[in-house]
C-alpha cells in the first residue's frame, strides 16, 4: 500500500509500514498546497528585508545576529553541516524510516515555511530506500533533536552518509545512485528539517508496539505459570475487577481466566487437602493488578505519541491566515512530553519484568514450588534452571537501572539560551535495549512454566493455554538432564518478539 501524508491524520499503523515494512509514501494535495502557501509568507519576508528568526538571523544564542539576503542560503547549509555533530552507534533501519516518515508528515502540516521539493525529497528517499547514516547520541531533546535529524538532512543536501542497498556511500554518491536530486536549501529550510522531536518520537513509537507485545505475551505467561504452580484463578473473578475499575487490570484478568479455562491442573488442584495455602503470592495474585497497569501506562504514553505524529514541532511556525501571515517562534520543539512518556515506558517495562522474574523465582524454588528443585527431576545431579532465574534476576536489575528518569534531567546548552531541556531521545533511546532485555526474562518464564508443567503430567494445562505450551516446546524439549539453555532462551525470546504468543490472546 502506499500512505498518503497529510501531515493531520497519520497512525501508528501506518507508520510501522513505512518503518518496518518499507511501504511507499507520497504527499496529498492539500499539504502541498498548504506548503506553497506558506511558502510564500516567508518569502514576502526575505523580499522584504524585515527580520525574522531562523529565516535572516543566526540560531540560539546568534538570533540576534543580522544575516545578509545573499548569505541566506549560505546560512541554511552552514546550519546542516554544524549540526551534524552526533556520535555513537547509528540508528537502525527501522529507526531511521520512522524518523524520516515523521520529519516528512510533520512538514506536510504546511507550517513551517518550506517549499514541497524538500518534503518530495525526502518521500522520494523513503521510496528509494536512502537511508542516512544517524548516529544515535547528541540530543538533549530540546530545539527538538538537533543533531540526528542534521544528519539526516545532511543527506537530503547531497552531503553525509547513508545506507543504499545494503552498501554505506557518500550521501552523493547514494542520493545519484537512486535517482534522488539533493536538495538545495532556501531560507528557513534547513533549520525546519532540523528543528523537531521526530528522533525521539521514532524510537518511542517503536518500543510502544514491542511493549504493546510483550505485554500480551507475559499475560500468557503468567496464565501458564500459574498452573505451574497450582495457582488459583479466583482473584481474576469479574466481581473483583469491577470493584476497582481499571481499564489494563479487566483485560489481564480476563485473559488469564480465558487461558485457564479448561485446565486439568486446576481442577485436579481444586479437589484436593492436602494444600494449605489460602491465597497465593502476590506474583500470581496480583498479576492482573500488576500487568493491568503496565497496560494502563502504556495508553497513557501512546496518547501522548498520537499527539505528537501529526503536531508541527519546527520554529519559528508560519501561520497563512487571511492577510500576509504571520511567522511566530514559539517551543513546540520541546520533547518534554515525550520524555516523560518514555520514561513512563521505561517504568512499564521494568515493571513487567520485575513481577516475570519473580515467577521464575517462585517455580524454580522448591520452598515455594511444590516442585523438584530448579525444575529438574533430579536435583543434585543436575541443576535445571537454577542460573536461567540467574539470568532473569540480572536483566530484571538492569533494567530497574535503565528506567531511572530521563525527563528530571537538564544541563543548559547554546550560550544559557536553550536552558532547560528534556533529555528525550536518551530517554527513548534506551527503551530497545529495555525491550530485549524482557524478552528475555518473559522467555525465561515461559521456559520454566511450561518445564513445571511437564513435571505435573499427565494432568494438562487448559487447551489455549497449550498452544502457548506446544509453541514453546517446538523450540525447547522438556528438560530431563543439564544442557545449555542459552541457544532455547534465545529461540522463545525470538518467538516472544514475533509476536507468537500475543496472537493467541487476539
Amino acid at each position: 500500500m502506499t500512505i498518503a501524508l497529510s501531515g493531520n491524520d497519520l497512525t501508528f499503523g501506518e507508520l510501522y509500514a513505512v518503518a518496518l515494512r518499507g511501504e511507499k509514501v507520497v504527499l496529498t494535495s492539500d499539504s502541498v498546497e498548504r506548503m506553497k502557501a506558506s511558502r510564500a509568507v516567508v518569502d514576502r519576508v526575505v523580499a522584504s528585508g524585515a527580520t525574522a528568526y531562523g529565516i535572516n538571523t543566526g540560531f540560539g544564542k546568534l538570533a540576534s545576529v543580522r544575516i545578509s539576503t545573499e548569505q541566506v542560503r549560505q546560512l541554511q547549509v552552514n546550519l546542516v553541516r554544524s549540526h551534524s555533530s552526533g556520535v555513537g552507534p547509528p540508528l537502525t533501519e527501522p529507526e531511521t524510516r520512522a524518523m524520516m516518515l515523521l520529519r516528512a508528515n510533520a512538514l506536510a502540516k504546511g507550517l513551517s515555511g518550506i517549499r514541497p521539493v524538500v518534503v518530495e525529497t525526502l518521500c522520494a528517499m523513503l521510496n528509494a530506500r536512502v537511508h542516512p547514516v544517524i548516529p544515535a547520541q547528541g540530543s538533549v531533546g530540546a530545539s527538538g533533536d538537533l543533531a540526528p535529524l542534521a544528519h539526516l538532512a545532511h543527506v537530503v543536501i547531497g552531503e553525509g552518509r547513508a545506507v543504499y542497498r545494503g552498501e554505506m556511500l557518500d550521501g552523493a554518491e547514494a542520493m545519484r545512485r537512486a535517482g534522488v536530486t539533493p536538495v538545495a536549501l532556501e531560507a528557513k529550510e534547513g533549520l525546519s528539517l532540523l528543528n523537531g522531536t521526530q528522533g525521539m518520537l521514532a524510537l518511542l513509537s517503536l518500543a510502544l508496539r514491542d511493549a504493546d507485545v510483550l505485554v500480551d505475551t507475559a499475560d500468557v505467561a503468567a496464565a501458564l505459570s500459574l498452573d505451574a504452580l497450582r495457582g488459583s484463578p479466583g482473584a481474576f473473578d469479574a466481581r473483583i475487577m469491577h470493584a476497582r475499575p481499571y481499564t489494563g487490570a479487566a483485560m489481564t484478568a480476563r485473559n488469564l481466566a480465558h487461558l485457564n479455562e479448561g485446565s486439568q491442573i486446576r481442577e485436579s488442584h481444586r479437589s484436593e487437602d492436602k494444600d494449605t495455602r489460602v491465597q497465593d503470592a502476590y506474583s500470581l495474585r496480583c498479576t492482573p493488578q500488576v500487568h493491568g497497569a503496565v497496560r494502563d501506562s502504556l495508553a497513557q504514553a501512546r496518547e501522548m505519541a498520537a499527539v505528537e505524529l501529526n503536531s508541527a514541532t519546527d520554529n519559528p511556525l508560519v501561520f497563512v491566515g487571511d492577510g500576509s501571515g504571520d511567522i511566530i517562534s514559539g517551543g513546540n520543539f520541546h520533547g518534554q512530553p515525550l520524555a516523560m512518556a518514555a520514561d513512563q515506558v521505561a517504568i512499564a517495562i521494568a515493571t513487567l519484568g520485575g513481577i516475570s522474574e519473580r515467577r521464575v523465582e517462585q517455580m524454580t524454588n522448591p520452598l515455594t514450588s511444590m516442585l523438584p528443585a530448579f525444575l529438574t527431576p533430579e536435583p543434585g545431579i543436575n541443576s535445571g534452571f537454577m542460573i536461567a532465574q540467574v539470568t532473569a534476576a540480572a536483566l530484571t536489575s538492569e533494567n530497574k537501572a535503565l528506567a531511572v528518569p530521563h525527563s528530571v534531567d537538564s544541563i543548559s546548552t547554546s550560550g544559557n539560551q536553550e536552558d532547560y531541556v528534556s533529555m528525550g531521545m536518551s530517554g527513548a533511546r534506551r527503551l530497545e535495549r529495555m525491550v530485549q532485555n524482557l524478552r528475555h526474562i518473559v522467555a525465561i518464564e515461559l521456559l520454566c512454566a511450561c518445564q513445571g508443567i511437564d513435571l505435573l503430567a499427565p494432568l494438562q494445562t487448559g487447551p489455549l493455554a497449550k498452544k502457548a505450551y506446544e509453541a514453546v516446546r517446538a523450540k525447547s524439549a522438556k528438560v530431563t538432564q543439564d544442557r545449555p539453555l542459552a541457544p532455547e532462551i534465545e529461540a522463545v525470546s525470538n518467538l516472544v518478539a514475533t509476536g507468537t504468543f500475543s496472537v493467541i490472546l487476539h
